[in-house]
């Protein structure tokens, strides 16, 4: 006969698809599990409102299969205040905010001085692959005129609302938060300094992240408001500088890495993206030009982390919400973010101190 300990962590080991990481039994979300008489297993759940029920109906046949055939699955909604408790229990247990001290997250900025240069293909794409790594990992669209991170990766639910913590939508196991969700398809974003600044520090501080490994932010072009906005929000952010092979883009993007250098942003590598293109021949055609991403690398004293090839299925994946790894698997292009992805994690941020603390 089944223990009901058995049955009771089988359930409470289901992972939540709201909350990536964490389990039904860590979110506290499991009120009993029993089995009858006749071999039926019931479940009694305590869900926030908006959750998968379909995802988590699959996850909790999958968990009961070797135990029962079928199952009555019982949700109760939490009301209000149940859950207002529950996630201010969850805002202290998960520790400092994004860019706060003591804060455990990463932040990663994909920057370039011009667009075009395929920021948000490898700001997605990057993100999925340290996913794929086994690390907490989320996004945020700083491209507030030009957002795309959400099509690219899928996404078609908007977040949702707990009390009054934004919960980012989930694709790939990323989190994703964008201008995308609140823009009409037919409106345009045409905000200045404050407005920018004030969505920027929502993106970061109303959104429950529940203690990232990374963050990656997918920044605008240029070195305007939204860049010293995350500068101030993110002091400690890591700059990944993104060109392509050509001279023009390089002198370029170095703009983004004097103004980290300017704000204090430790600049941890180039990628250079477009670097060439393999025909049906097998030849490799540099169609841009060579050299521009290490020439940028050797000014700047930094690696040269990444070269990604074109590649006309990851393009036809981003436009259909696929990533590399979905649309190429296999492809030499995924196995460049794998790489780049197991780079970054490798570069520690550097140690700060205060340089008034000096022991004579």
């Amino acid at each position: 006969m089944t223990d009901q300990g058995q049955l009771h962590d089988a359930v409470a080991s289901i992972e939540s698809p709201l909350f990536v990481g964490r389990t039904l039994g860590e979110l506290g979300l499991v009120k009993d599990v029993s089995k009858r008489l006749g071999g039926k297993v019931r479940v009694e759940l305590l869900l926030p409102m908006g959750t998968a029920h379909s995802a988590l109906n699959d996850r909790l046949r999958e968990a009961l299969s070797p135990f029962s055939s079928s199952a009555d699955v019982d949700v109760e909604v939490m009301d209000d205040d149940a859950l207002h408790a529950w996630m201010d229990d969850l805002k202290e247990r998960s520790g400092p905010a994004i860019g706060e001290p003591g804060s455990p997250t990463r932040t990663l900025a994909v920057s370039s001085g011009k667009g075009g240069v395929g920021k948000s293909s490898i700001s997605a794409n990057l993100a999925v692959a340290l996913a794929r790594s086994g690390v907490k990992v989320g996004i945020v669209d700083g491209d507030i005129w030009g957002f795309s991170i959400p099509a690219m990766l899928g996404i078609e639910n908007p977040p949702v609302m707990y009390g009054d913590m934004i919960i980012p939508p989930v694709a790939h196991r990323v989190k994703v938060m964008s201008m995308d969700y609140f823009v009409g398809d037919d409106k345009a974003v045409i905000w200045r300094g404050p407005m920018l600044h004030k969505a920027i520090e929502q993106f970061l501080k109303d959104v429950f992240w529940d203690n990232l490994d990374f963050l990656i932010v997918d920044m605008p072009p240029g070195t305007g408001d939204i860049a010293i906005s995350m500068a101030q929000f993110l002091p400690r952010a890591q700059v990944l500088v993104a060109t392509t092979p050509q001279p023009t883009a390089q002198r370029v993007a170095r703009r983004a890495a004097l103004m980290a250098a300017e704000v204090d942003q430790e600049v941890i590598g180039v990628v250079e993206n477009m670097s060439w293109f393999i025909g049906d021949d097998g030849t490799r055609y540099e169609l841009f030009g060579s050299g521009g991403g290490q020439a940028l690398a050797e000014e700047l004293g930094v690696e040269l982390m990444a070269r990604i090839p074109l590649l006309p299925a990851m393009g036809r994946g981003a436009d259909a919400g696929h990533p590399v790894a979905v649309a190429a698997p296999g492809s030499e292009v995924e196995a460049v973010f794998d790489a780049l992805a197991r780079a970054v994690m490798e570069k520690r941020p550097r140690i700060r101190t205060n340089p008034a603390l000096v022991i004579k």
